[in-house]
């Protein structure tokens, strides 16, 4: 399923695939999604428009931090699942002890419903508890089934996870809780049903064995499939009626197999293919044909359904009709992710969009050679189409490109993705921070800015105060004209004002801009012949300079407002990683063995905080970050600017700098 070079490379799943099957004459629509933390995107659109779910575990690795993400996100969409653990094949698997991981990490109800005969190298089959029987997989793939009886040295341990089975499923299943009361056996058909009752209300999860790499296991994972996960007819969706006269209201989908009901579909996945944009639709009502017209009731345009395809991971199948529980794609859509398609203009439904989650890392991004800006831009349009959660926008504070993802091999990915697909490389690094260099006590000024070459010269003079503004308004930049008479003509204000401006966007502390401030312009004077606007912008320059060498500076920084969620036993990591990153804890609460942890931190110790908090948390741990106000930075963070700032104008050392620093 995986076809993308990188992901061979990688051997991880980097895009979700879809694909389709038969199974003992039952349509099968199969995605394939990634595990890996910074692809949860994936998985999410995934499981917005599946009926069920397979949970996959490694034998070895048992319940990791990714199991934790999918868990909720199938409980966000209330998704039936069945467990597979995998690898048994694998050194030092342990399917007892993954079990006991999903009952005590994940707090599912779960029981094994068939067992594994021999582990590692002696992986031979596996026994079928409710049925009562074990079952081998012979020849060179473990295609050829053979049934037989239970090894004598397993029906004890098969008849105690039997009961194991019948008691979990009892504890929630009326029918056969009633029965376990009166101490009745079950029959294998009256199991069957009572844990497909249980598993399609998600109380209980049927948890399956085997080795997907020696294709033992996988025949009776793809039963367990067909008898407990739900059908498209089983499951009901909605639809919300956004007529333009009646509010919203929800509308229940027919998911009848037939065309007496017009089209409903979501789009929930865009690639760019060899034939342009390819969107997959997840059909939930109605019959679409090719040949058909549908409209996006988003933007109420329309469009032809010119080619109508079925695929297999990047393979592609050309199909006349798509009913409703299909997956299908199309080309030569423009649309997003999310959109709804309907097949009759005056119809107003939208289907609920799809959650996504918001950024947590940022990287600056640009391409390694001017001459590839054109392909870096086409990079860019497309990925950001096909990933909500990779995000680009321009910083024009600090002139770069910032590249936002859910983690650093994610970013790696788009980086590599940019120079294997369209011959653009690029340089990633750490974003720069938007410092400002403030006042810190009012200072006045009297600049007089003279200048006479021959002929008209230049003459102009400003006096006034330069005032700090409150910490809340840091961000802001004021102007305040005060002057009387005609000392300073009103014709030459907009010319300090544009000085004034001019001055701000580079300071001489730091070379960042300067903010939080007030020129109080009160007095000055002006020559009859020499004074124009040039002279009163110089005039302002000079002014501004002047309150460097006499006024107390400093410099401020973005702090931001930080909640990070993660399991209680963290709970100490979590506080003490924050706390050696500067910030302020201004709250915190738990609930259901998770809490939160609400913090200020200064933006600049905030990069790398995602891979660290993973490290400490096992991966389980996830953090938002939003802007809160800016502050002034600490002494050390302040002179290493300083610093850094002389020596690239090449004066050695911020000594100089440091003596005009009045406190």
């Amino acid at each position: 399923m995986d076809s993308m070079e990188l992901e061979r490379e990688r051997g991880i799943t980097i895009q979700s695939a879809a694909t389709y099957t038969e199974w003992k004459n039952t349509s099968i629509n199969i995605i394939d999604t990634p595990g890996h933390v910074d692809f949860t995107v994936e998985v999410e659109r995934a499981l917005r428009v599946l009926d069920g779910a397979v949970l996959v575990l490694c034998a070895v690795g048992g319940v990791q931090s990714q199991s934790y993400t999918v868990d909720r996100q199938m409980k966000r969409y209330n998704v039936p699942c069945l467990a597979f653990i995998n690898k048994l094949d694998r050194q030092g698997s342990n399917p007892a002890r993954v079990l006991n991981q999903l009952r005590t990490k994940l707090m599912h109800n779960a029981a094994f419903i068939n067992l594994p005969i021999g582990l590692e190298s002696n992986c031979k089959g596996i026994v079928d508890l409710i049925q009562q029987k074990a079952i081998y997989f012979e020849g060179q793939q473990g295609l050829v089934l053979r049934e037989d009886e239970i090894p004598q040295e397993m029906r004890t341990e098969a008849i105690h996870r039997q009961e194991e089975l019948i008691e979990h499923v009892a504890n929630v299943d009326g029918v056969l809780g009633e029965m376990f009361l009166e101490e009745k056996k079950p029959s294998p058909d009256q199991l069957m049903a009572a844990v497909r009752r249980s598993c399609l209300q998600r109380k209980f999860t049927p948890v399956l064995v085997g080795t997907a790499l020696k294709n033992k296991g996988i025949q009776p994972l793809l039963d367990a499939v067909v008898s407990y996960l739900p059908y498209p007819s089983e499951v009901q969706n909605h639809a919300l009626d956004e007529s333009a006269e009646k509010e919203s209201r929800k509308v229940i989908l027919n998911p009848a197999r037939n065309d007496e009901n017009p089209v409903v579909s979501l789009a929930f996945k865009l690639e760019a293919g060899r034939f342009g944009q390819l969107t997959y639709l997840r059909m939930y009502q109605g019959c679409l044909r090719k040949g058909d017209y549908i409209w996006n009731t988003r933007t109420g345009k329309k469009t032809k359904v010119s080619r109508l395809v079925r695929m297999h991971s990047d393979e592609m199948e050309d199909v006349t009709e798509a009913f409703a529980g299909d997956i299908c794609a199309l080309f030569g859509i423009e649309c997003a992710s999310g959109d709804t398609f309907v097949n009759q203009p005056n119809l107003h439904l939208s289907m609920e969009s799809i959650f996504v989650p918001e950024p947590v890392i940022s990287m600056s991004l640009k391409p390694a050679h001017p001459k590839d800006l054109d392909n870096f831009s086409k990079a860019i349009n497309r990925f950001t189409r096909e990933d909500p959660t990779f995000r680009v926008y321009y910083d024009a504070d600090n002139k770069e490109t910032i590249a936002q993802g859910m983690g650093e091999l994610h970013l790696e990915i788009y980086a590599q993705r940019m120079g294997r697909e369209y011959g653009c490389q690029c340089v990633m690094g750490k974003p720069k921070v938007s410092f400002r260099e403030t006042l810190l006590q009012p200072v006045e000024f009297d600049y007089l800015h003279k200048k006479q070459s021959g002929g008209s010269g230049q003459y102009g003079r400003i006096i006034g105060i330069l005032e700090n503004l409150p910490p809340e308004d840091y961000t802001k930049v004021e102007f305040s004209d005060e002057t009387s008479g005609t000392n300073v003509p009103k014709p030459f204000i907009p010319a300090i004002k544009k000085g004034y401006m001019q001055a701000l966007e580079k300071g001489a502390l730091s070379g960042h801009k300067l903010s939080g401030l007030k020129l109080r312009l009160q007095d000055g004077d002006h020559h009859i012949v020499d004074s124009n606007e040039i002279s009163f912008i110089m005039a302002t320059h000079g002014a501004i300079k002047q309150c460097y060498e006499y006024g107390a500076w400093g410099l401020i920084e973005p702090v931001m407002t930080v909640e990070v969620t993660a399991p209680v036993e963290y709970q100490g990591a979590v506080m003490g990683q924050i706390n050696r990153r500067g910030g302020i804890i201004t709250g915190q609460d738990s609930s259901e063995g998770y809490f939160s942890l609400y913090a200020e931190v200064p933006l600049n110790d905030m990069f790398g905080y995602a891979t660290e908090l993973r490290s400490a948390t096992q991966g389980k741990g996830e953090f938002t970050m939003e802007y809160c106000r800016y502050a002034l930075c600490k002494p050390a963070v302040q002179e290493q600017l300083i610093r850094q700032y002389q020596e690239s104008l090449g004066q050695g050392t911020a000594s100089s700098s440091k003596k005009k620093q009045r406190s």
